[in-house]
């Protein structure tokens, strides 16, 4: 078995919440499991806890409150009387309290919103986390946010300071975002950011196309166009865990190796000059 390294994060978004994953995870030492309430119908808390109960105290588990079943589909919500009760939810479908409770797309109810109107609705939520937290129903709190543009736009340092800030990494982030992101956690005090996403969704074609693997330092050419790019992903933005979904053992055992890697933070920094150039002109 391998050491545990929590810097790769299961996620469960489009997983199938099979055993077998969580145990190749385990024996490949990736200790870390993100999960959400919406994710497959409303139902992966239970069936994690259907279907590997003994193995969940093994892993820090993290999932995400904010979205709500509703007629016609999801609903999203930041009402902190919805939220409280949806993490007491989450640990008792667990049949155990998570490590990190995450508010998940805040941004999707602030669209619209005046800056005072909010601010005072993520200060809100942002309090019934931090609350919950207090009250030992998660260890730690945060925020896990798609676009994180209207959420700079608050004045976040008034607001209680997350955990964890969980926001899009990897090459198919834009300058703005990256941009964005760095000065939001900078002012919200943020403890620990996290990356997800690393590859996107329907972009075989950009990987086929383009070669990451010049990001890392040249005695590590042996790795793969998707391994470098997941090792990047750790610097675009500077994060301290990435999480990604795979329900194929092979693929996280390759994810596993790339994490020995080392990125040439110099490439890395060139690659976002260029950015920065790119959108001036």
């Amino acid at each position: 078995m391998h050491g545990a390294d929590p810097r790769l994060v299961l996620g469960l978004h489009r997983s199938r919440h099979h055993r077998d994953i969580l145990t190749a995870a385990l024996d490949l030492g990736v200790t870390a499991l993100d999960t959400a309430a919406p994710y497959l119908g409303f139902r992966s808390h239970a069936v994690l806890a259907e279907t590997a109960a003994d193995l969940l105290p093994k892993f820090a588990i993290s999932t995400k409150v904010g979205f709500f079943p509703g007629i016609g589909g999801a609903e999203h919500s930041l009402d902190p009387v919805r939220l409280r009760p949806a993490v007491e939810r989450a640990a008792r479908e667990l049949g155990r309290e998570p490590d990190t409770v995450l508010l998940h797309n805040p941004e999707l109810s602030l669209t619209g919103l005046t800056t005072a109107d909010g601010l005072a609705l993520l200060g809100n939520a942002c309090a019934a986390l931090a609350d919950a937290t207090r009250s030992g129903l998660c260890r730690t709190w945060g925020v896990a946010s798609w676009d994180t543009r209207s959420l700079a736009m608050i004045q976040v340092d008034d607001l209680p300071s997350p955990d964890v800030l969980m926001v899009r990494a990897g090459f198919l982030v834009g300058i703005d975002l990256l941009d964005v992101t760095t000065v939001l956690r900078t002012a919200w005090q943020v403890g620990e950011t996290w990356g997800m996403s690393p590859f996107g969704s329907g972009h075989k074609a950009m990987w086929e196309a383009f070669d990451p693997r010049p990001f890392l330092r040249p005695r590590h050419g042996d790795l793969s166009r998707m391994q470098a790019a997941f090792r990047t992903a750790f610097h675009l933005p500077t994060a301290s865990a990435v999480a990604v979904g795979t329900d194929d053992p092979r693929h996280l055992a390759q994810l596993v190796q790339a994490l020995g890697a080392e990125v040439d933070t110099s490439a890395v920094n060139q690659y976002l000059r260029t950015l920065h150039t790119l959108r001036q002109s």
